[in-house]
């Protein structure tokens, strides 16, 4: 449904683009942008005629799908959000690009779903780690959009490993568990966030 409001509005485009194509587009061109994430998309697909979106998509064609994100500005106008430690944050969603608001395996990306997430389960305090400030921007932009109230937002620091590198389920890092079965008190593992009470 979110995907249809945004698409009526005329924000979001197919991409059938493969990250070979776009490397390759990257690569050709000189000082591409960078945001958060690594380079923007360079919009190889923003362009393509209704028809050949159509044909392409009707031939089984795989395809993501990327929302016009300086059009979605120009209709929101300016935004701001509020993190609980920054203050009022103007959001600066253009630091994107072109992002993915469909994946080409789901109906959805982290950034479509966390912002509906929130919102249907009436979430006003979104607390994550530091290395998703960025992604706060694009999802204020997000909720304005498709008409839901931002909730404030808390981004902690994030414990790391003694080589600086962020403890990672995937990386099979110390979990909170871990932490407990060492003896570890809440108010060490706190400590360890820099949560001050």
């Amino acid at each position: 449904a979110a995907l249809h409001t945004l698409k009526d509005r005329g924000l979001i485009y197919p991409c059938f683009c493969t990250r070979k194509d776009i490397q390759r587009e990257i690569s050709s061109a000189s000082n591409a942008p960078h945001g958060p994430d690594g380079p923007i998309y360079p919009g190889i697909c923003r362009n393509i005629n209704q028809q050949e979106q159509s044909e392409r998509i009707a031939a089984g064609t795989p395809h993501a799908f990327r929302l016009k994100t300086d059009i979605a500005i120009a209709q929101t106008g300016p935004l701001t959000w509020h993190d609980n430690d920054a203050g009022a944050v103007h959001a600066s969603p253009e630091i994107f690009g072109d992002v993915v608001v469909a994946r080409k395996d789901i109906p959805t990306s982290y950034h479509l779903s966390v912002t509906i997430d929130d919102h249907l389960q009436g979430i006003n305090l979104v607390t994550r780690g530091r290395d998703l400030f960025p992604a706060s921007h694009l999802h204020r932009l997000l909720q304005a959009l498709l008409g839901f109230e931002p909730p404030a937002y808390h981004h902690h620091d994030l414990l790391t490993g003694e080589d600086g590198k962020r403890f990672a389920k995937r990386n099979k890092s110390l979990t909170l568990r871990s932490f407990r079965s060492r003896g570890f008190t809440p108010a060490q593992v706190k400590s360890l966030v820099g949560w001050t009470i």
